[in-house]
């Protein structure tokens, strides 16, 4: 007769090595074609990689203890240095299928100095990262890293149950990403009550944008962190839990394309050295356009996040893992 086996209490330690090991297998998988510069999927895969392996070392820093070079700081340079290049491949793929279909002969004709512009550009950002990826604060890190993965240390912290201080975990993180000032942007205050203003024109949107950008940006930002540390957890919640994730990454997205058509603009304004709307005026109203739609977008959730009963509901979602052991 075959005894049943006893499922595993998992621990904090455990999550924090799964999470480490995970992602840091990631990021090296795809650092030979990112050497050789052989794909743009391999660059986007190891700059996720990187990022959530600093997700995961900062989060679990409570639990474990990690060499020196395993550090937010080493893993955050080198995350930064990938995004450089990986923002340059994602210009010139938005302008390539996005943008310059849809534009008169004329402006498609232009945009071939943009171009070349970029590819240049790329050239310099690509040496810098294939340095990078050569230097010693880059080996240090993997050999740090590889090193604690075959004989992990851990902090007193690590020994207890996940299910004991998950929501420990996340609160403050939730509680960063509500508290945060982009959630204000494009409201009043009327008799105490904080309401979204709707209805606005393009320009009056543009001009929000133009003013307040970088704040929304910075909620994005925020969003993304909340979510990588969500994604840590997803098998100890449940449908509730997804759902947040969910409308956290559709807020990231949303926010994302705002920040991208602004870098956009912004970029072609550095190359053409005008405004966009005199060399490229059709251009500049689709991404007025795109801008326009996605505020659109962001609106109800904006305020559906703005609501009490929404806040206090995320907040006891994350107060509610699933109880029992996890396998």
């Amino acid at each position: 007769m075959k005894l049943a086996t006893q499922p595993t209490v998992k621990t904090l330690g455990d999550y924090a090595y799964q999470a480490i090991q995970k992602h840091f297998k990631k990021s090296l998988k795809w650092e030979k074609s990112v050497k050789k510069d052989e794909d743009p999927e391999a660059l986007h895969q190891m700059r996720v990689g990187m990022r959530r392996l600093r997700t995961a070392v900062t989060r679990f820093g409570i639990a474990v203890d990690l060499p020196k070079p395993v550090s937010d700081k080493n893993i955050g340079k080198i995350a930064r240095r990938l995004g450089s290049l990986r923002d340059l491949d994602v210009l010139k793929e938005s302008l390539e299928n996005n943008y310059k279909p849809n534009l008169p002969r004329k402006e498609q004709e232009l945009l071939q100095t943009a171009f070349a512009a970029l590819a240049k550009q790329r050239e310099d950002v690509l040496l810098s990262v294939q340095k990078t990826l050569k230097d010693e604060s880059y080996k240090s890190l993997k050999e740090a890293s590889q090193k604690w993965l075959e004989k992990p240390s851990y902090q007193p912290l690590a020994s207890v149950t996940i299910q004991q201080v998950l929501p420990d975990l996340l609160l403050p993180e939730v509680s960063n990403f509500l508290l945060h000032p982009g959630w204000l942007i494009g409201t009043e205050f009327v008799e105490s009550e904080l309401k979204v203003q709707k209805n606005w024109e393009r320009e009056k949107i543009e001009h929000q944008l133009t003013t307040e950008g970088e704040i929304l940006h910075s909620l994005r930002k925020e969003a993304k962190r909340i979510r990588y540390q969500m994604e840590l957890f997803t098998d100890l919640y449940g449908e509730s839990f997804e759902a947040y994730m969910t409308e956290v990454k559709n807020i990231q997205e949303i926010l994302g394309i705002m920040q991208d058509t602004a870098v956009l603009g912004e970029w072609l304004e550095g190359v053409f050295k005008s405004e966009i709307q005199t060399q490229l005026p059709t251009l500049a109203s689709l991404l007025t356009e795109n801008r326009y739609q996605s505020w659109q977008q962001w609106q109800p959730l904006q305020e559906r996040y703005l609501k009490i009963e929404t806040r206090h509901s995320f907040h006891l979602t994350i107060l509610h893992p699933l109880s029992g052991v996890i396998n």
